[in-house]
């Protein structure tokens, strides 16, 4: 799927170092998207064609972002889609 401005990922910050502020998940907001890759040498993983500028909402405050690459799973320092949840 695309990104594009206005849409709500998460973010997972870096943590520290010595693991005593192990990396976790923020709400963020898409600001801006950049493509990295032209067009025609995109495949089918479209979210790994674009960079995108994140506004991130963390309890104590909020954060802008530049160029933050997209995983597909949660990894430091990477945007992913939230998890899709079920309503029973």
């Amino acid at each position: 799927m695309k990104p594009t401005v206005g849409r709500i990922v998460h973010y997972t910050n870096l943590g520290d170092a010595d693991g005593k502020y192990p990396s976790e998940q923020q709400a963020a907001i898409i600001t801006k998207v950049e493509a990295i890759r032209p067009p025609e040498k995109r495949g089918h993983d479209e979210e790994s064609y674009w960079h995108v500028w994140l506004h991130i909402f963390y309890i104590t405050g909020q954060f802008d972002m530049e160029k933050v690459p997209f995983s597909p799973k949660y990894k430091r320092g990477h945007w992913t889609w939230p998890p899709r949840v079920s309503v029973t």
